[in-house]
């Protein structure tokens, strides 16, 4: 079992918080260098907004030692149930009623690695008893792919299993975002695809470092293309549902991690060549703000107005993909577990997006900044609600 005491006694903080009334899914994670905090700790964050389906459960992964050669994947629903059966022995996940146990749709090695660490599990893998911790927001990308098992499927890798099998065999960030990458690469990688997004983000942390990782399948759909990049210890950032990561150096391999695809299929597609410099990651691979226009960049704008209002960053742009927001900035001052709840709770008050303010009509006679989903007839108005954090 996983020692919340020990978790603490390092101080890494992760906070899932679940919320029902947003118009679409989507996730928001805060990332905190441990020199941008205010008592040494890494911290990231995890608001994963769903609708009613969305399975709540927070379950605890024991630690095993398994004689098996191969380990069993399965696709990953995100909706409730998201696993049933037995072979996992985790009792929340034992049948009921009439539920019809999962079956794998395909395997990998275990290899190395026949003893598993302990982790606490949610829609993805949380954080294991190394202190490994994960974030997640899925994003646009150009390519796509279809898992095994479905018709046409080609990818065996979802986002939500290949956090799981970081969670029980990383003792470290870098070394989580590795596997990740190398399996992907090697075993195909699918998306949550339709309005979600065919791509993945994550921010995965340790006690010392943070790092962002980008995931999304090769044009081929067997295979993937991905990135990673170490933030600095006094960085805070913000991922909303898009890419944000920029520039790679492939030579700077303590701080820069990617597949050699990153690279090869741009090339390929005349989409950059070596005499251009660095790829733009984002640039290269997003395919933008999915749902509308400042769906990601208003929680960008917004995290960064509460965490440094100093650098007077616009809330209006272009294009999001230009790049109107860095991957991360120093905060004005130092950051605590307390200012990430509140900055999960903003909802632009008391600026010209604030969804509860006085006078704003949605926000009906109490001044509510929740938006419910649409009725009947909504999809005949144009315009979008503002997307809070």
């Amino acid at each position: 079992m996983i020692s919340l005491k020990a978790l603490s006694a390092q101080a890494l903080a992760f906070l899932y918080i679940a919320t029902t009334t947003q118009v679409v899914n989507g996730c928001t994670v805060f990332f905190v260098g441990k020199d941008a905090s205010t008592d040494g700790s890494v911290m990231i964050t995890h608001s994963n907004d769903g609708e009613f389906d969305t399975d709540p459960r927070l379950v605890n992964v024991p630690a095993r030692h398994t004689t098996s050669a191969t380990r069993p994947i399965y696709f990953s629903p995100e909706s409730y149930p998201r696993h049933v059966g037995t072979t996992r022995q985790i009792p929340e996940y034992y049948p009921i009623g009439d539920q019809v146990e999962f079956e794998p749709i395909g395997f990998i090695p275990v290899g190395s690695s026949s003893s598993t660490y302990a982790y606490l599990e949610q829609t993805y893998g949380a954080v294991n008893e190394h202190q490994v911790g994960i974030g997640e927001s899925t994003c646009s990308a150009i390519f796509g792919a279809i898992p095994l098992g479905a018709p046409n499927g080609t990818a065996l890798l979802s986002i939500d299993e290949l956090t799981r099998i970081a969670m029980e065999r990383s003792t470290s960030a870098r070394q989580a975002v590795q596997l990740m990458g190398d399996l992907a690469v090697e075993y195909g990688f699918y998306g949550a695809g339709a309005s979600e997004g065919t791509g993945e983000a994550l921010v995965v942390s340790d006690p010392t470092e943070v790092w962002m990782f980008h995931i999304l399948p090769d044009p081929t759909g067997t295979s993937a293309i991905w990135a990673a990049q170490l933030i600095p210890s006094t960085g805070f950032g913000v991922l909303a549902n898009m890419f944000v990561l920029r520039e790679l150096d492939p030579q700077n391999t303590s701080e820069f991690l990617m597949s050699e695809s990153v690279h090869a299929v741009a090339q390929e597609y005349g989409w950059w060549h070596p005499s251009d410099g660095l790829l733009d990651f984002t640039q290269i691979y997003s395919d933008g703000e999915y749902s509308h226009q400042y769906y990601s960049g208003r929680r960008m704008w917004g995290a960064y107005h509460l965490a440094a209002p100093s650098l007077s960053l616009s809330p209006v742009y272009d294009d999001l993909i230009s790049s109107p927001y860095p991957l991360f900035v120093t905060p004005d001052g130092l950051i605590g577990l307390t200012d990430l709840f509140r900055f999960h709770r903003y909802t632009y008050q008391n600026t010209p997006y604030d969804l509860g303010a006085v006078g704003n009509l949605a926000a009906g006679p109490f001044g509510s900044p929740n938006r419910w989903n649409k009725g009947i007839n909504e999809p005949e108005v144009g315009g979008h609600w503002e997307r809070s954090i």
